[in-house]
């Protein structure tokens, strides 16, 4: 090897390799094999789409090492072998240089992990596990590494971090991956991550995956505005199209060409391929650097203009329900559970009935233990526009990405909707349809996190939003956990995320109660308390067995002594009046249920609060 890597790339542009998962799949390996482990099993594939590359004029190979790390190998039990397979992908790809001016990357991917704030990976987890990886990548001989496809830029900050620890001068390639409007996954604009990785010292930025040139090439364009760094690119071969069953990458060697060249006039120093492009793309793309020979023209870096996050909305401002939190006066919530059809008659007349004895607001669950039923979106705007009472919006992680989450709770503040209860949800297999799929981008730490960004104008990525929105920030507590200490872990993390009360589930057992309490006392926020009316020693059980809430034996059995099924009702209301009435001094308010739509139930047990409402802390 002649020239450091970084010399070489200020003499002119440098063109890496293409795809390699798209030569595997074609190929013949599936989708669901562990590719990186293939250096190990079968070296003689990789070596010899490394040699297809170069032949082909590639000037840069990248390790077949994007998932080497122990997260995602872990995913195939091959975690213990992390040094075996990193270790083989740089010398595979150094053999297949044989000796000639071509660079070894070593590849780098995201951790296949939500990392804090938005999962419970810690950021110095993060940081040590792409060391881990990135030690044996350097260790074994690369010139470079190319953090590649990272759509959150916290996660890609604790990679270039982990980069510099193992070698402050080893290379840095730091490459977002981006939607069609030129935004990280985590909203990030081309400005903003921008201005960001020049800050975090990567030596180049830019962008590969996810879209095609056209769309990259508007990315780079403003990438260039606000940065001198140098820049790469490796889009996709185009978007895949369905194509008889079989995702198809249609952009041909030839269009990947032109836009070699529009690449570089726009200041573009690195530039190669992602999925879809082969050793016959990369051919074109050199033929196309030789003859244009082109040059980046004098740019201008504009300085990013600094996000500033707004002052949130002073809680008492922001809806009733929020008020009552602020003031210190005792909250009541009553639960209504959306419908399986199309009519919300009955839910409608419900929460009437219930405003006029008094409730504050109506919490509406997200699709309760996994069935299928109506939005409850759609029915706090129906309550809200119908009966004129508040409603709390029970908003759950299971069924969107963080994009669906955040044009979900905008579109929320826009009709009026100012109460939430982040939680994680409940798994599909719970549920009725148990073949559904679940997303979980994130957990209700990170959703709270999510929405006290709103609050405060930001997006996840930092950027402005104009107007913030004013939501109330409420969080699930289960006191009876069967891991306590992991219980309060969460609630720590989610006060510190920005929960302004909590939620608890069903109380029976007030010991249990007292015990949460106490224990949460150094990160205390208002707590509601769940109470629900037992309609049967059956419900008990159900509670108890399946739903695994603390009910002591003592309620069971005056529930199982009960001679009919009206007696076991009115029964189960005695028990809920004495639960309100010993937790009343302890909480900031509850939240009745009205099991199986009787909502006289619920008032019927409010009845023990009186004229009372402010609250004993």
């Amino acid at each position: 090897m002649g020239k450091a890597f970084l010399e070489r790339l200020a003499d002119g542009p440098i063109l890496c390799d293409g795809a390699m998962g798209t030569l595997l799949y074609s190929k013949g390996i599936f989708i669901n094999r562990c590719y990186d482990e293939l250096n190990v099993s079968q070296p003689e594939l990789i070596a010899a789409i490394h040699a297809d590359y170069v032949a082909n004029g590639a000037e840069i190979l990248e390790t077949n090492t994007f998932g080497a790390n122990s997260f995602r190998l872990g995913r195939y039990g091959c975690q213990n072998n992390l040094e075996a397979i990193n270790r083989a992908g740089v010398e595979l790809a150094r053999k297949a240089v044989r000796g000639g001016n071509v660079y070894v990357a070593g590849a780098v991917g995201p951790l296949g992990v939500r990392i804090e704030p938005l999962g419970k990976t810690g950021r110095d987890e993060a940081r040590a596990a792409f060391a881990e990886q990135m030690r044996v990548l350097v260790d074994a001989g690369v010139d470079l590494l190319i953090l590649e496809t990272f759509g959150y830029l916290g996660e890609l900050h604790q990679a270039i971090l982990a980069a510099r620890d193992v070698d402050p001068k080893i290379p840095v390639v730091a490459q977002v991956t981006i939607d069609e409007d030129g935004n990280c996954l985590d909203g990030s604009s081309p400005e903003h991550y921008g201005a960001r990785l020049t800050e975090w010292g990567a030596d180049v930025i830019g962008c590969n995956c996810s879209v095609g040139p056209v769309a990259m090439l508007d990315a780079l364009e403003r990438l260039r505005g606000v940065t001198a760094k140098p820049l790469s690119a490796q889009p996709n071969a185009g978007i895949p199209r369905s194509v008889e069953g079989r995702n198809i990458y249609l952009c041909s060697p030839e269009y990947m060409a032109s836009y070699t060249r529009k690449f570089i006039n726009v200041g573009v120093s690195l530039v190669g391929g992602c999925c879809g492009t082969t050793p016959e793309h990369i051919r074109s793309m050199k033929s196309a650097l030789r003859v244009g020979e082109a040059r980046s023209g004098g740019y201008k870096v504009v300085t990013e203009v600094e996000t500033r996050a707004l002052e949130p909305t002073p809680l008492a401002q922001r809806s009733r329900v929020g008020a009552k939190i602020a003031s210190g006066e005792f909250l009541t919530l009553v639960e209504i559970v959306p419908p399986k059809g199309v009519s919300a008659k009955k839910e409608i007349e419900g929460a009437r009935y219930l405003k006029s004895v008094g409730v504050d607001a109506i919490n509406i669950p997200d699709s309760p233990r996994a069935s299928a039923r109506m939005s409850n979106q759609a029915l706090c705007l129906l309550t809200q526009q119908q009966v004129g009472i508040e409603t709390v919006l029970h908003y759950t992680c299971r069924d969107r990405n963080v994009l669906g989450i955040q044009s979900d709770l905008l579109g929320a503040c826009a009709i009026g909707i100012r109460n939430l209860i982040c939680i994680t949800g409940d798994p599909p297999k719970m549920g009725n349809y148990p073949d559904a799929t679940a997303v979980f981008d994130v957990d209700a730490i990170g959703l709270v996190n999510i929405v006290s960004n709103l609050n405060k104008g930001l997006d996840i990525g930092g950027n402005s939003i104009g107007t913030a929105t004013e939501f109330t920030v409420a969080i699930g507590a289960n006191p009876g956990a069967a891991n306590l200490d992991e219980e309060i872990r969460r609630f720590e993390y989610k006060v510190e995320a920005g929960a302004e009360f909590a939620v608890t589930q069903p109380v029976f057992d007030l010991d249990l109660l007292e015990e949460f309490l106490r224990r949460i006392e150094h990160c205390r926020i208002p707590v509601v308390a769940g109470i629900w009316p037992l309609s049967s020693a059956r419900n008990a059980e159900f509670m108890r067995d399946e739903l695994r809430i603390s009910v002591p034996d003592t309620i069971y059995n005056r529930m199982l002594r009960a001679p009919n099924a009206d007696a076991a009702r009115a029964e189960g209301i005695v028990i809920a009046r004495e639960m309100l009435a010993a937790v009343r001094p302890m909480v900031q308010g509850t939240q009745l249920s009205a099991p199986f739509g009787r909502y006289s139930a619920a008032a019927d047990v409010l009845e023990v609060l009186g004229n009372s409402t402010t609250a004993v802390l």
